[in-house]
């Protein structure tokens, strides 16, 4: 290596970290509390990291009365305060949960920004709730919700007590009466750190590069660097780096916003809109007529859409970034359930660190490439076969293309698919004529119109098919869940989305399988979806309460209902699924 390299090497590294320390910062100036736009660097940092976690801003403790009934207390930390309205008590069986009432003491009106017209408690509050039927000791699941005056809303909180009213003890447990099982992913969301959650969290970024629905994105770009200036490549790799790791960090923050209006949503929230997905196919669909040679785009739209994976410049690098983390919203690479479960339930500065990490992780691979001569060595040389491998990766752009419109169907309908698809060919036909004279490009641009007016058409929801109606496949509830466990039952519980790739290649290889099937019934074990292609708060605190947040989830539960539950990995085999049937068969 020359002198020039290792000095321009040295500084791509100090570009790195400055990179990292400024996409880490920036956003927590941009969502800082309203009045507070003016305050330094320093003061902003501290502003975020001061709310309380959830559990230390609200204290709950519990005991049993002299008549049978059960007192919850929690102490409010000073500035915050509980709804009213947010308090619920479930127990094991759907029987119990309807014997269950709440007292409430009185409370403070308040205008929220959040619910509007409330009420509400400061400093403490002392719930009594009437056990009826409460011979045999029971689980009880305590959901609760608060916010900060300072502007944080908290999302509903759950938290599960042992009550035993014989002996009058009240004790902390999780649901099912036990902690969830670690996993190969990596252990729950307890016993993580951020350390481990950042390390977890470039794994995963790395993983990402090899999924079907990132990979066609970064192949070209990196074919690219197989020739021309090396220092040139390296500029690059860290704009592409930094495409990447601001697109995460800015659906961090997106998340993080979301769930402090007491919103719960994952990774992959956005693919919960028909409208968001309906977009991402026409974009697949652009990117792919474009390496086709079918669409060209010249001038201010060579960074937009299908030309980013060969548009030159430092735009092109950045937005290529940013496009492969668009692309890589239906997937969850292994270690990143752990990992993000655990940012999101830490202050937003350390939320937004593991967010990076990941993005550091995906973009590490490139970068790599375009520092290291050694790997531009290693790339094939350019030529002819380069053009048709770019009209070949075309095809699998139209089939993510296909595979959205499918997700639109199962989401709104086989009608709103046919618009959608028809709105493709609008499209398609109107970029075509834009090429064209005067009368060619008003058609063109009316065939635009047309494709995103068709793009906006709904049709009946009612009409999509459901995994539920597979044989021996039933839909989750929590109430149903309990009452099989109640019964003895054992229940496998999948929590799974039609817009998530890794959820349907488990089902394909491994869940749905007529062996698989074979070995669920034999182990006399129920097999229940949760089915969150479309958005469902229940499903959301249910994932939220294992740690996880993002899909796809796999637990299975015992029969017992003092036994604890068992994650299993987001990547599964037919040997890991036979065993943990083997482990609850009844």
């Amino acid at each position: 290596m020359t002198g020039r390299d290792a000095i321009l090497e040295s500084a791509s590294r100090w570009v790195f970290a400055c990179l990292a320390v400024v996409t880490l910062t920036l956003p927590l100036l941009i969502t800082s509390p309203p009045g507070h736009a003016q305050n330094s660097l320093a003061q902003a940092l501290q502003q975020q990291s001061e709310f309380l976690p959830v559990r230390e801003a609200y204290q709950l403790d519990g005991a049993v009365t002299a008549q049978g009934n059960l007192r919850l207390y929690w102490q409010i930390a000073e500035g915050y305060y509980l709804y009213q309205h947010a308090f619920k008590v479930s127990g094991d069986t759907p029987t119990i949960s309807e014997g269950l009432s709440i007292a409430f003491p009185p409370a403070i009106d308040k205008t929220d920004e959040f619910f509007g017209e409330v009420s509400v408690y400061y400093e403490e509050v002392d719930l009594a709730v009437n056990l009826a039927n409460a011979d045999s000791p029971l689980t009880l699941a305590i959901t609760y919700q608060g916010c900060a005056d300072a502007g944080l809303c908290y999302p509903p909180e759950t938290e599960h007590l042992r009550v035993n009213v014989a002996t009058g003890s009240v004790s902390p447990t999780e649901p099912g009466g036990g902690s969830p099982s670690a996993t190969p992913d990596g252990p729950v969301a307890s016993s993580m750190t951020l350390l481990l959650a950042l390390g977890l969290a470039f794994l995963g970024g790395l993983v990402l590069n090899a999924m079907p629905c990132v990979f066609p994105i970064l192949s070209l770009k990196v074919l690219s660097f197989a020739t021309g200036d090396a220092h040139e490549h390296r500029r690059h790799g860290l704009a592409y780096l930094a495409g990447v790791v601001c697109s995460f960090v800015l659906i961090a923050g997106v998340l993080i916003s979301l769930q402090s209006a007491g919103r719960w949503v994952g990774w992959g929230f956005q693919l919960q809109s028909t409208g968001f997905v309906i977009g991402l196919a026409y974009l697949f669909a652009l990117m792919g007529l474009s390496l086709s040679g079918l669409v060209l785009f010249g001038g201010r739209w060579m960074n937009l859409g299908a030309g980013l994976a060969t548009a030159p410049g430092m735009q092109g690098s950045f937005f290529t970034g940013v496009l492969a983390v668009v692309v890589a919203s239906p997937c969850t690479a292994p270690f990143m359930g752990s990992a993000l479960g655990y940012a999101l339930t830490q202050p937003p500065l350390e939320a937004l660190a593991v967010f990076a990490s990941l993005g550091v992780g995906m973009a590490a691979p490139m970068v790599a490439i375009s520092t290291s001569n050694t790997a531009r060595r290693w790339l094939p040389k350019p030529g002819a076969w380069m053009e048709t491998l770019k009209q070949v990766m075309a095809f699998p752009l139209y089939l993510t293309a296909v595979w959205l419109l499918w997700v639109a169907g199962k989401q709104s309908g086989v009608d709103t698919m046919a618009a959608a698809a028809a709105g493709l060919v609008m499209l398609a036909l109107g970029l075509t004529l834009l090429r064209g004279g005067l009368t060619a490009r008003v058609v063109g641009i009316a065939c635009v119109i047309s494709a995103v007016l068709l793009g906006g058409v709904r049709g009946d929801a009612s009409s999509s098919f459901s995994k539920a109606g597979r044989e021996g496949v039933v839909s989750w509830s929590p109430d149903a869940l309990q009452s099989l466990r109640a019964q003895g039952t054992p229940v496998f519980v999948d929590v799974t989305a039609d817009w998530c790739i890794t959820c349907l290649a488990n089902e394909q290889a491994v869940l749905f399988t007529e062996d698989m099937t074979r070995a669920f019934e034999s182990a006399g074990v129920t097999y229940m979806v949760a089915d969150w292609t479309n958005y469902d708060p229940a499903i959301g605190t249910f994932v939220r309460e294992h740690g996880r947040n993002g899909i796809p989830l796999y637990v299975m539960y015992p029969g017992n209902l003092t036994s604890a539950p068992t994650i299993l990995p987001q990547l599964l085999t037919t040997p890991i699924v036979t065993e943990a049937l083997a482990r609850v068969a009844r």
